[in-house]
């Protein structure tokens, strides 16, 4: 880990959090209650990772911060309402998040429907609104929207949710809800930067943001069963009781801690072959998995 990562990390957070609220204080809704559910949980907090990915493969490649920020702006819109709709009675039916009450025990499950449908559909209007800036943000806003649609995140939580209890499933099938349900964000993350780019290291950082994304879905799965509630935000255990299919569940705590090792390495054989300043990108590996929430 570079001497400075935690420095690096909190400065392109900070940078994040400056440009969202400029995002966030153009919607205005009426109800007023529909733009305040959204803002709820965008506010909430978190780690930003999506965000800060972005950033620092766009320094790596040259590419201005404000260039990326629309684009980091609309994956935390689609992240995040992800993590309502995640959160409902009908899916992982979780009570918390981020240490706070989840967005249906605040503003009712309607509401936080209609909150999730908000952030998803105000992300695809400012990935639209980029693609009248030529080719280059036509791919990225697409690349986005693949990754977040049918063929990415929401196939991997519909696998997710059709696998619980499901006694014959396969590492086939686990590696399919890794790839959709949390890797394609983060692949997407790591790429969008390269395409913006002219394509610059694009199937090196698109394998890179697929074995992190690996990476940071073994690790939750590990927290579920390890994790402090008081570091998490959110309940632990869930897994297990939800007859998840799980890298735990499939391997077991150990061999799921030694794969951590495994992914960790392959992540820093794909920067070994990008000839940028990826030092921040070493560290972040490091920060996945060794993070406590």
């Amino acid at each position: 880990m570079i001497v400075d990562f935690d420095k690096k990390y909190s400065e392109y957070a900070q940078y994040f959090e400056g440009e969202l609220k400029v995002w966030l204080d153009e919607i205005s809704t009426t109800p007023a209650l529909l733009g305040e559910s959204m803002k709820y949980s965008v506010t909430l907090g978190g780690k930003r990772i999506r965000p800060v990915i972005m950033y620092a493969v766009g320094d790596a490649l040259g590419i201005d911060r404000k260039v990326i920020t629309p684009f980091a702006v609309a994956m935390e819109f689609i992240h995040t309402y992800s993590l309502i709709h995640d959160d409902l009675p009908e899916m992982d039916n979780d009570d918390f998040r981020r240490g706070k009450p989840s967005n249906h025990k605040v503003y009712g499950t309607g509401n936080a429907v209609l909150a999730g449908d908000g952030l998803l559909n105000t992300a695809y209007s400012i990935l639209f609104g980029e693609c009248f800036k030529g080719n280059e943000h036509i791919s990225a806003a697409k690349f986005i929207c693949d990754a977040a649609g049918i063929y990415g995140m929401i196939a991997g939580q519909s696998a997710d949710l059709s696998h619980e209890g499901d006694k014959a499933a396969d590492e086939d099938t686990l590696n399919y809800i890794y790839e959709n349900k949390t890797a394609k964000l983060i692949i997407a993350s790591a790429t969008v930067p390269s395409v913006l780019a002219g394509g610059k290291y694009y199937s090196e950082l698109k394998e890179f943001g697929r074995r992190l994304g690996f990476l940071f879905q073994l690790t939750d799965d590990i927290l579920d069963v390890c994790g402090d509630f008081s570091l998490l935000g959110k309940s632990t255990g869930k897994d297990k009781d939800e007859g998840k299919l799980t890298a735990v569940s499939l391997y077991g705590l150990d061999a799921s801690k030694v794969k951590t090792d495994l992914l960790g390495d392959d992540c820093y054989r794909i920067l070994d072959g990008i000839e940028c300043n990826v030092s921040f990108l070493y560290g972040l590996v490091d920060f996945v998995k060794s993070r406590l929430k």
